[in-house]
């Protein structure tokens, strides 16, 4: 199932004429999740229609690629997973661009037994991690180089939890906004949260990418659709989201409401959205500065050449204008 609007008219402000919606699509970079919760939200209350528009979500999934999708124009919109994928972009000659990116911090974390030692990154040193290969080829490589760990270190990661939970010594990789409820519930105790994003790995991740093709050719469609998903947001995190739970769940069967109110809680606890410079500039904020930052890091790390073109894979030119701080005022008081 896809979560879209359903209408296809909207009421003219000016004149009451009914005019036709614009048909969008966005790809997500999983299964429908409350990480997804602002999209979702911007349907369910109708905020997508209010911007002329008529969004369907399709979701993410094992066998789905809307990277590809993306590239070749059977999607209008992506959901970005980290700087990394913009990066990657440009590497490939694939003329797509980072326009957003909704999660201010990384919510990559490693968990740990609590009692076992590990109270911060400095205590992985002779620690069997369990990471999965698109951890190893990605945050991973922070990890080694700033702490001085080795590729010996690692098991590989199945996303099951069952070895962790057998293992106290062990550590592994995971989500602070989905994971730690599993150990919890599978588990019975609360294990030790170490997120990456506190430390120094500053990558923007949930990122909302788009064609330059089709930012040449109607950057006002970008506009709104970057604007009605940042109001969706701000909705979602701090509005009744009851109606963008319910759309998750009908395209993701398997959500409950207790991951999804997990979700939510964490997002907010730790600022996965709403902090740093989005507190001034809005959700979805983007700097030069943080970008230059993450590629000389990722250059150090031996991933990409100094000289590539990293200034192509994103534009600033949607985001900072300080959308929704409004909504957020009137709903939140903050």
């Amino acid at each position: 199932m896809r979560a879209s609007i359903g209408a296809l008219t909207l009421a003219s402000a000016l004149g009451g004429e009914a005019v036709a919606l614009d048909e969008v699509s966005f790809g997500t970079n999983w299964k429908a999740q409350g990480e997804h919760g602002g999209y979702y939200q911007a349907v369910a209350t109708g905020i997508y229609e209010r911007y002329g528009l008529d969004v369907t979500i399709r979701p993410g999934g094992p066998q789905v690629n809307h990277r590809q999708l993306l590239a070749a124009g059977r999607i209008d919109f992506n959901m970005g997973g980290n700087m990394f994928t913009s990066f990657n972009y440009v590497q490939n000659e694939v003329p797509a661009v980072t326009v957003a990116a909704i999660f201010q911090k990384e919510p990559q974390i490693l968990l740990a037994h609590p009692g076992q030692g590990v109270d911060g990154f400095d205590d992985l040193a002779g620690r069997t991690l369990l990471i999965g290969t698109g951890g190893q080829q990605t945050f991973w490589l922070w990890l080694k180089n700033v702490y001085g760990l080795s590729d010996e270190q690692i098991e590989p990661y199945t996303f099951n939890p069952a070895p962790f939970l057998a293992d106290p010594t062990k550590v592994q990789q995971g989500y602070v906004t989905s994971e730690p409820l599993a150990i919890i519930t599978e588990g019975g105790f609360e294990p030790v949260v170490l997120l990456m994003a506190d430390a120094g790995y500053d990558s923007y991740s949930t990122t909302i990418d788009v064609m330059q093709a089709t930012i040449d050719a109607n950057p006002d469609l970008v506009q709104r659709f970057v604007d009605a998903s940042i109001e969706g947001w701000y909705s979602y995190l701090y509005g009744d989201n009851a109606a963008a739970n319910e759309l998750i769940k009908a395209d993701n069967p398997d959500m409950t409401d207790e991951q999804l109110a997990f979700s939510l809680e964490k997002m907010k606890e730790y600022g996965i959205v709403d902090s740093g410079d989005a507190l001034e500039l809005g959700v979805g904020a983007m700097t030069d500065e943080r970008w230059a930052s993450f590629f000389e890091k990722a250059v150090g790390w031996g991933v990409y050449p100094a000289d590539l073109d990293y200034q192509a894979a994103y534009t600033l030119d949607f985001v900072n204008n300080g959308v929704g701080l409004d909504l957020k005022q009137e709903l939140y008081g903050n």
